[in-house]
């Protein structure tokens, strides 16, 4: 294949679509806004589902150093009640069969994942501080993409593996992401066994959900003790606007009061945060966001199909990748059947995860949690 690809974005998605084009010989440059590797927090922890992420790594070579990467045990899991009261609880021993490779879906740190993706390429593959500008279609399929330097690239394959805010989406389609009606509020915790022993024993080895009807506090054990944390909120943006963040004190005392009367070990997630608690606004893509094929360009992971998080944002992102690159590898003269074979099963795989996620996320925080999601795990009628 003498195709130029070029991919926008350093994300899972990208990466992995760039491993599998570099396993089979074929020549790729990643363009990314970031000035480095470290330069940004790259999240907590993934599961990493056997049926698409796990089969992406395997494409991409790296399963045995996936393997080295996995947390053992994190993948158990528990349900709480606002009092603190454990409705449902998945022991470690379960959890470990599945981290220790029998399928599942074990844990790994995001960032050790995306610096295995990263150590796997050749140097200079990824060109870092590649903050994209502007993009404009050339004749013949190719395209001019401009930096905010001031340079430019022309390829022959685009490819916006840039997330919710792509510079590439608008060469495809008009959908831009709305708000979801669901916010995040992210805090840390340090040391927990340590410094917040009550925290820890309520997180337990794995996760956490305590849940109730448009709220929620979802808690991770991460490596060295480290207790992530995700406080869900079902409020207007308007809502949230109207918290100062920059205050960290007083933004901490404010989505703790959404959470008052809850036990003291949970409400301590969020009160005695090591960090300033951030905003993560969650904002979606249309279920079935697709578009007509354009020569030279395509999209993967959230530029494609964005959701909110779900557990299968990353493992798609890193399936659409490895599809992606396979395609490409099997049809090296004729890239367009490449491309369109690819967007027909991502189309159909985006639009169901993302219904899933709905549904999931009715279960969480809908009128009947814990109740309905706990009937679901253990497959009995709800109550």
């Amino acid at each position: 294949m003498n195709t130029s690809v070029t991919i926008i974005g350093a994300g899972l998605g990208g990466l992995v679509l760039a491993r599998v084009l570099h396993v089979h010989g074929l020549p790729v440059t990643v363009y990314e806004a970031e000035p480095s590797p470290t330069s940004r927090a790259q999240g907590g922890m993934l599961d990493i589902h056997e049926e698409n992420g796990q089969r992406a790594l395997e494409a991409a070579g790296l399963t045995a150093e996936f393997r080295g990467l996995i947390l053992e045990g994190r993948a158990a899991m528990r349900v709480l009640d606002p009092a603190g009261t454990v409705l449902l609880d998945v022991p470690d021993t379960a959890a470990e069969h599945a981290d220790r490779g029998a399928g599942g879906r074990p844990e790994v740190q995001r960032a050790e994942l995306r610096s295995l993706l990263l150590d796997s390429l050749p140097e200079g593959t990824v060109r870092w501080g590649g903050k994209v500008s502007g993009v404009r279609p050339l004749t013949g399929g190719r395209h001019e993409v401009e930096f905010a330097d001031g340079t430019s690239v022309t390829t022959d394959l685009l490819v916006g593996a840039d997330g919710a805010w792509s510079r590439v989406r608008p060469l495809l389609s008009e959908a831009t992401p709305a708000y979801s009606g669901h916010s995040f509020v992210e805090t840390w915790l340090h040391d927990g066994d340590t410094r917040h022993p009550a925290a820890a024993e309520a997180v337990g080895g794995g996760s956490l959900m305590a849940l109730a009807p448009g709220k929620g506090i979802q808690a991770h054990r991460e490596s060295g003790g480290t207790l992530h944390t995700y406080v869900a909120l079902a409020r207007s943006e308007d809502w949230f606007a109207g918290i100062d963040f920059t205050d960290a004190a007083a933004a901490t005392e404010r989505i703790a009061q959404e959470f008052e009367g809850w036990a003291p070990e949970l409400t301590a997630l969020i009160t005695d945060s090591d960090t300033a608690p951030v905003l993560r606004t969650l904002t979606t893509l249309p279920i079935g966001h697709r578009w007509d094929r354009v020569p030279g360009v395509t999209l993967v992971g959230d530029a494609a199909h964005l959701a909110p998080p779900n557990g299968e944002g990353a493992n798609l992102a890193m399936e659409d990748g490895a599809e992606l690159g396979q395609a490409l590898a099997a049809h090296p003269d004729d890239v367009e059947a490449a491309l369109a074979g690819y967007e027909a099963a991502m189309f159909r795989r985006g639009a169901a995860a993302a219904t899933d996620g709905e549904e999931l996320y009715e279960l969480m925080f809908g009128d009947d949690t814990p109740h309905r999601l706990i009937a679901m795990f253990t497959r009995e009628p709800a109550r």
